[in-house]
């Protein structure tokens, strides 16, 4: 029998973009991944390449361990970044890296989630979910202004500041490989596998 964090998942992978949005409280900017699925973002503002040198980073994990890029040299790194801990958006993503993770971890990649949550709400993310990698607290958005995800957002013609849900893969060489300025929750996982192939 399924695990009831794993029941959850499955629950939000059958939920449309619409019966998300309905779900919302009043004060919908509070949660921006419950409706970054059907609504229009703007553009993303990373002026990052692929073949660029990906910026180094010293942010904590959930445990307030230091996560550092140049500690990874050598290995492949997914940094994915996404707007809220344990929304319906966030969570389908989270949910689908950690089903996919034991392929990643047979092929040495590191995957690496940010936000600018806590290392406490991380925590309880990941307690919650049974996530098996590392999320890291940007709480002053130094990591998120730095790869150019934090910035102006759009919701029912309100503009509002946010993380874009973007991901950058790394190579073993600190460089850029690829670049996602769009992600579909849900196939983001095995899509990222793939690039890692080519």
């Amino acid at each position: 029998m399924a695990s009831p964090s794993i029941e959850h998942c499955d629950k939000l992978k059958g939920l449309s973009g619409k019966a998300l949005t309905s779900q919302r409280t009043p004060n919908a900017l509070q949660f921006p991944c419950s409706f970054i699925l059907t609504d229009r973002i703007s553009n993303s503002v990373s002026n990052l390449k692929e073949g660029d040198k990906a910026p180094d980073f010293a942010v904590p994990d959930g445990e307030g361990n230091v996560v550092r890029l140049k500690d990874l040299r050598g290995k492949k790194v997914v940094l994915y970044f996404y707007p809220k801990d344990d929304t319906p958006g966030c969570t389908r993503e989270a949910c689908a890296f950690r089903d996919s993770f034991a392929k990643f971890k047979k092929r040495g990649i590191e995957v690496l989630g940010v936000s600018i949550d806590s290392e406490k709400s991380h925590q309880k993310f990941s307690k919650k979910f049974d996530l098996p990698f590392r999320l890291l607290a940007d709480t002053d958005r130094a990591l998120s202004e730095s790869y150019g995800t934090y910035g102006k957002k759009k919701f029912m013609g309100r503009e509002y500041m946010g993380v874009h849900r973007m991901t950058f893969l790394i190579d073993e060489k600190g460089k850029i490989k690829k670049i996602y300025p769009k992600v579909k929750p849900d196939d983001h996982a095995e899509e990222v596998l793939a690039a890692f192939s080519d």
